[in-house]
């Protein structure tokens, strides 16, 4: 199971679950059970950066559902997905998928602290990075003439994602090189959907990642999409000038959060400093702002007088998911 060993908690979110059915999974910020044929996948309020879980931020798992369920149903035209449906405002019920074992990340700037982010590997003086090649003169956040796609693994929880190559991934047989292909192909129509509805709302797709399956022979997008767990989101009105003083973007995302963290001295190696409750705050706002500011709905939370694990427990018993329900 997942280590909580350095997880600072926020009162009353949603740490990890626990339901009378069999074969949990975690994930790094899922709680996850295979039923027959399908698969129920809760979204904590567990805030991971780095490759770890650093703490949780209250709301985060039902905006998190909410947003990747809004932008499934407006790129199902592009790619099938796994969803069937939502029987919580923080649960989706999905297709079970062969998991396809490659992250496929597409960035359209050089941007990021971690060590699989194009801008770090950059900085430090690397000219090819992910098989591909970039010239010398290029400024943090500054957007690439096309979007790239930066490929990782797909790390167990608690381990660091790893850089590579379209080269690797076919030599070591991770993907079929048609299948891969039609992964690539899915993977820039996504993002060019996802950066034209953010910038219609006045923002920015940075970049982002996707994950594919198999169901029935079909390739699926699995996982979720544009949130703010896979994304990087800014603000489009201020960019150009911030970018032209050489000052961070306005982001809407967890990068100030890692930011933080690497202003503590930390970048992913040993204990991470405790995350201050007024920061967890900052984060639930921003996902909530964002949000509201990319689907046009308010936020409302879902029936606050109930804890997290009975509102969630009644509604899967209301849905059939559980027995005992009415």
């Amino acid at each position: 199971m997942l280590s909580f060993e350095h997880c600072t908690e926020y009162p009353g979110a949603l740490k990890t679950l626990e339901l009378p059915i069999p074969g949990k999974l975690q994930g790094k910020v899922r709680d996850i059970w295979d039923l027959d044929g399908t698969r129920l996948i809760v979204s904590t309020d567990r805030q991971s950066a780095f490759d770890i879980v650093l703490g949780t931020v209250p709301r985060k798992g039902e905006v998190n559902t909410q947003l990747a369920a809004w932008w499934f149903e407006r790129s199902a035209d592009i790619i099938p997905n796994h969803i069937i449906d939502l029987p919580d405002p923080q649960v989706m019920r999905v297709r079970r998928a062969r998991v396809w074992p490659v992250e496929m990340i597409i960035r359209g700037f050089i941007t990021g602290v971690t060590s699989t982010a194009l801008w770090y590997n950059y900085a430090q003086g690397q000219r090819r990075i992910y098989g591909l090649d970039f010239p010398d003169g290029l400024q943090k956040n500054q957007r690439l003439p096309e979007a790239v796609i930066t490929p990782t693994t797909k790390a167990e929880s608690g381990q660091h994602d790893e850089k590579l190559t379209r080269e690797q991934i076919l030599e070591l047989g991770l993907v079929p090189e048609a299948i891969y292909r039609r992964m690539e192909a899915a993977t820039r129509a996504l993002f060019a959907r996802g950066q034209q509805l953010a910038a219609e709302r006045g923002l920015i797709l940075v970049d982002t990642k996707y994950e594919f399956g198999d169901v029935d022979g079909e390739l699926v997008l699995i996982d979720e999409i544009h949130t703010f767990d896979s994304s990087r989101f800014w603000k489009l009105d201020s960019y150009a000038e911030r970018f032209a003083a050489g000052e961070e973007p306005d982001t809407f995302d967890k990068e100030f959060l890692r930011r933080w963290y690497v202003e503590q001295g930390y970048r992913g190696d040993g204990p991470p400093p405790p995350m201050p409750p007024e920061l967890a705050e900052r984060m639930s706002g921003l996902y909530i702002s964002v949000y509201e500011q990319l689907t046009g709905e308010t936020f409302v939370p879902a029936e606050p007088e109930l804890s997290a694990p009975a509102r969630i427990e009644k509604n899967l018993r209301a849905a059939g998911i559980i027995a005992g329900g009415g």
